[in-house]
C-alpha cells in the first residue's frame, strides 16, 4: 500500500485515540458553526445517494461543500464540475485528518458496513452527522453512535427522509388521533429482493482503474475482488458483510411511521419464519414477527408487528381489509379497533372500511425538508426530527430482524438494556463484529 496511506492511518488513529479519552477532545474549528454563518460540510461518498445528499444539503445557500471522499476516483469527476473548489480524497481517514479543522458537518452515504466507522470517527472530532439509513451495519455500532452523539450534544439526522414528508406525518397523526381506534397489530412489507441464494463465485477479477478495493473493504475482512457488479457499485446490499438485506434497506423507512405513530420502544422478542442467509448472502422472502410493549396507541399490553419481503405478503384476511383496492408493492396495514389504515410507501394513507370513512376530512399537514432541517439545526436553528435518539432505537429494532433470520422458527427474547438475547446466547455473536486489523475505531 502507498506509504502515504500508512502515514495517514497512523496519524488519524492517534487522533481518534485522543478523541476516545474521557476528557473532551476540543480544538479550534471543531465547534458548530454559529447561527447565520456558513456551514462547512464534507461528504463521504460522491455518487448515488451521496450525490443526492450533497445536492439536497447544498441547496441551502449557507452550506459550503469543502471536501469529499470516495474510494472510486472516477466518481468525483462530475462533482468537481459543480463544485470546482471541493477537495477530493480517496481515503476517508485522510479527509478527516487534513480537513477536520475546516468542516462543521458531514454526511456518510457509503455502503452500510462503513456507516459506523466513518460516522463515529467524525463525531469524535465534534462533527454534526447526517447519516444514511440504516444508521450502522450492526446493533452494537448503532448503540455506540447514539450514545456518543448524545454525550457530545451533536446535531444528527438519519436519512429516512419520508419521516418529514406529508404522507408519513399524516399517517402518524391519524394513528395518534385514534382515527382507527387503538392499534391491534401492524403488517409491513417490501417487494425488494436484496438477497442472493447462490454461493459466492470462486474467482478473483482485476480491480478497475481508479477504484481502491482495500479502502472499499474498510473494516471488513480481506477477500478477492469480484467484478460484474457483484459488490461494487450496487449489489453489496445482498452481502452479509457489507449490506443489511432488504429489511435493512427498506425497514428503516417502512417501520419509521409505525415506530413513530405507535410510540414504540424496543421489542421484547423477534422471530423469523423465512429462509436463512447462506455463508455470504442475505435471503429473500423474509417473514419476521416482532412483539413490542404496548403503548397508549395500542390495544393490550403488547402489539405485534410483522415484516414481509420479496414475494411474501400479509395473509389474505389482512389484505381483505383494504377491500378491492390493490396492494402497493411496499407499505403497511395498521389494524385498529375501529378500522384499518393502509399506508403505501410512499403515498397518502387510506382508511377502511371505505363506507365508514367516505366522508372523512383529512387534517392538513405540512412537509419539512429533511436535509435543510439538519443544516439549519447545525446553525442552532430548530431541531432535527430523526436524530439518533429516535433513529438509533428504530435502527436497532430493524437490525434485530436480520439477526433473527439466522435462527429460523426460534423466538429470540431481547433485553435492550443489556444489549443481548437472553434465551439464545449464540445469537449475541451477531450483534457486534470484529474490525479488520489496522482499521479499529475507538468506541467500536
Amino acid at each position: 500500500m502507498n506509504p502515504f496511506v500508512h502515514h495517514s492511518r497512523r496519524s488519524f488513529l492517534k487522533q481518534l485515540g485522543l478523541a476516545g479519552l474521557s476528557t473532551p477532545f476540543i480544538t479550534r474549528g471543531l465547534l458548530a458553526a454559529s447561527p447565520n454563518s456558513i456551514l462547512r460540510h464534507a461528504s463521504f461518498g460522491a455518487t448515488g445517494m451521496a450525490a443526492s445528499d450533497i445536492g439536497a444539503l447544498t441547496a441551502g445557500s449557507f452550506v459550503k461543500l469543502v471536501a469529499v471522499a470516495d474510494v472510486d476516483e472516477n466518481h468525483a469527476a462530475g462533482l468537481k464540475k459543480k463544485f470546482p473548489d471541493v477537495k477530493v480524497y480517496q481515503d476517508w481517514r485522510q479527509l478527516l485528518d487534513k480537513e477536520h479543522k475546516d468542516i462543521d458537518s458531514v454526511n456518510v452515504s457509503t455502503p452500510d458496513h462503513m456507516h459506523a466507522p466513518i460516522g463515529m470517527s467524525a463525531m469524535q472530532l465534534g462533527k454534526h452527522l447526517f447519516g444514511q439509513k440504516p444508521l450502522a451495519h450492526d446493533i452494537y455500532e448503532v448503540r455506540q453512535m447514539t450514545r456518543l452523539a448524545r454525550e457530545k450534544k451533536l446535531v444528527t439526522q438519519m436519512c429516512i427522509q419520508i419521516h418529514s414528508a406529508i404522507e408519513y406525518r399524516l399517517a402518524v397523526k391519524l394513528i395518534q388521533d385514534l382515527v382507527i381506534g387503538q392499534v391491534k397489530e401492524v403488517h409491513t412489507w417490501s417487494n425488494k429482493k436484496w438477497g442472493d441464494p447462490a454461493a459466492r463465485p470462486d474467482r478473483s477479477d482485476p480491480v478497475p482503474a481508479g477504484f481502491n478495493w482495500d479502502l472499499w473493504l474498510g473494516v471488513a475482512a480481506e477477500r478477492p475482488f469480484i467484478g460484474g457488479g457483484y459488490y461494487h457499485p450496487g449489489n453489496w446490499r445482498k452481502r452479509l458483510d457489507f449490506g443489511t438485506g432488504t429489511f435493512g434497506d427498506m425497514g428503516c423507512h417502512i417501520y419509521d411511521p409505525v415506530f413513530k405513530a405507535l410510540d414504540l420502544t424496543a421489542p421484547v422478542s423477534v422471530r423469523s419464519e423465512g429462509p436463512t442467509p447462506n455463508a455470504h448472502n442475505w435471503a429473500d422472502n423474509a417473514v419476521i414477527r416482532y412483539v413490542f410493549p404496548g403503548t397508549k396507541f395500542t390495544e393490550g399490553q403488547t402489539v405485534k408487528v410483522t415484516w414481509y419481503d420479496g414475494d411474501r405478503r400479509p395473509p389474505a384476511e389482512v389484505e381483505a381489509l383494504i377491500e378491492k383496492d390493490e396492494m402497493p408493492p411496499q407499505g403497511s396495514i395498521f389494524i385498529g379497533t375501529k378500522g384499518a389504515m393502509l399506508l403505501p410507501h410512499v403515498s397518502k394513507p387510506l382508511l377502511y372500511p371505505d363506507a365508514q370513512f367516505k366522508d372523512f376530512t383529512f387534517p392538513k399537514i405540512e412537509s419539512h425538508d429533511h436535509w435543510l432541517q439538519f443544516a439549519e439545526a447545525c446553525r442552532g436553528k430548530g431541531q432535527t426530527a430523526a436524530n439518533f435518539d429516535y433513529a438509533g432505537p428504530l435502527t436497532e429494532a430493524v437490525l434485530l430482524g436480520g439477526v433473527a433470520t439466522r435462527f429460523p422458527q426460534t423466538t429470540l427474547e431481547w433485553n435492550v438494556t443489556d444489549l443481548k438475547f437472553t434465551n439464545v446466547p449464540e445469537a449475541n455473536q451477531f450483534l457486534r463484529r470484529a474490525y479488520r486489523k489496522g482499521w479499529e475505531v475507538a468506541g467500536l
